[in-house]
């Protein structure tokens, strides 16, 4: 259930490297983003969490409030990673800055460890 938001979670963090390694560092903000949000949705859906319409704020506050407080299932440390992903890719879509690639490179490895702590905690 909920198998294709990890595909397209590890297909963005893929999109992300390249876009680091190309340079462009505001797009490769965004698809890190995406790719965390995606894998808390799988994550969401494999702990029984069915949505009507995703939304970035539900996502986050059930993934935080539900699978990292209630039940415990996700260190708290990821608490902040979908608010500081989802942060810098506001200013990267939205405002007249541009990303450096510091930046980027801080921002994929969050996204990627995010996915991969919950590729690990589904596969226990």
């Amino acid at each position: 259930m909920g198998k294709e938001f990890l595909e397209k979670a590890e297909e963005n963090l893929k999109a992300a490297q390249l876009l680091l390694e190309n340079g462009l560092y505001n797009a490769a903000v965004n698809r890190a983003y995406y790719a965390a949000f995606q894998a808390a949705v799988f994550a969401l859906k494999k702990f029984g969490f069915d949505f009507e319409r995703l939304s970035h704020t539900s996502v986050q506050a059930l993934f935080n409030g539900e699978l990292i407080g209630r039940k415990k299932l996700f260190p708290a440390s990821l608490r902040s990673y979908l608010f500081d992903l989802q942060l810098l890719r506001n200013d990267a879509d939205y405002e007249e800055i541009s990303i450096s690639k510091k930046e980027a490179t801080r921002h994929l490895k969050k996204a990627n460890d995010f996915v991969r702590t919950v590729e690990r905690r589904i596969e226990q």
